[in-house]
């Protein structure tokens, strides 16, 4: 699969296609956790993500299977055995049809379009240090077209765990997305909840999935993240309207 990480799309014991980040990825173990973490917390605000799960790579699998290797310059190396992150791909790769970028006379066919409004309200609160990634997918032939937010791999800066808070993070490069926010109302569906739906019981509950390894064994460094996430959640609001202020201009209708 295309991105830092080298994921790799592996069809699993349940049936189903994932891409998959292995924990010698490239850009760091921390992408993992991030990517659980960030993935169970979007759909808890009820955002478009994959179905994230945790997935065991056998040693007998990756000596068995020369693609299974980490690219680095003109050399590789094998992918690590053990539990991976993975992102569950949206259907069968062979009945679907997957693109990653709509002109922009077609991002009107995507019928749940305002989710960008709201996933921004998450990208801001976590500080993802990428811009928004996402997936448009529909049955080959059929319209219209879903979208689907995935890589959360750089939310809470990739493996640093903090937060160099900007006005331009976490926007969608399109700025069509936006077209539907007139006002901070637009997003107050997605403040709400996360005000009222993100506490620290569903913060450790999702954080006891974590594989240790994810974090180097650092409990601590883990508690400290849920902690400055929880303290962050009132500035959202604040750091949107610093986007709106910025040079990018990213909400044309909002007067």
């Amino acid at each position: 699969m295309r991105g830092g990480a080298q994921s790799h799309l592996l069809r699993c014991n349940d049936g189903y296609y994932y891409v998959v980040k292995f924990q010698n990825n490239p850009q760091h173990v921390r992408v993992l956790a991030n990517e659980l973490l960030g993935t169970r917390l979007a759909a808890r605000l009820g955002l478009p993500t994959a179905t994230a799960a945790v997935v065991e790579v056998g040693q007998e699998l990756i000596a068995h299977s020369t693609e299974l290797v980490m690219q680095v310059g003109t050399g590789s190396y094998p992918c690590k055995a053990g539990f991976q992150f993975g992102s569950r791909f949206p259907g069968d790769p062979r009945e679907l049809g997957v693109i990653d970028f709509l002109p922009e006379e077609q991002l009107s066919q995507v019928e749940n379009l305002n989710d960008f409004v709201g996933i921004l309200v998450f990208d801001k609160w976590t500080c993802n240090t990428n811009g928004r990634q996402a997936i448009f997918y529909r049955e080959i032939g059929k319209t219209p077209f879903r979208a689907l937010m995935i890589d959360q791999g750089f939310c809470f800066n990739n493996g640093s765990w903090d937060f160099p808070d900007a006005p331009l993070r976490g926007l969608y490069a399109r700025h069509r997305v936006y077209e539907s926010v007139r006002g901070m109302e637009a997003f107050e569906p997605w403040l709400e909840r996360l005000e009222k739906q993100i506490n620290e019981r569903v913060m450790d509950e999702i954080a006891s999935e974590i594989p240790p390894a994810w974090y180097d064994f650092d409990q601590d460094r883990v508690f400290s993240l849920l902690d400055r996430l929880l303290r962050r959640r009132k500035h959202v609001a604040e750091w949107i309207l610093e986007a709106r202020e910025s040079y990018r201009q990213p909400f044309l209708n909002w007067k």
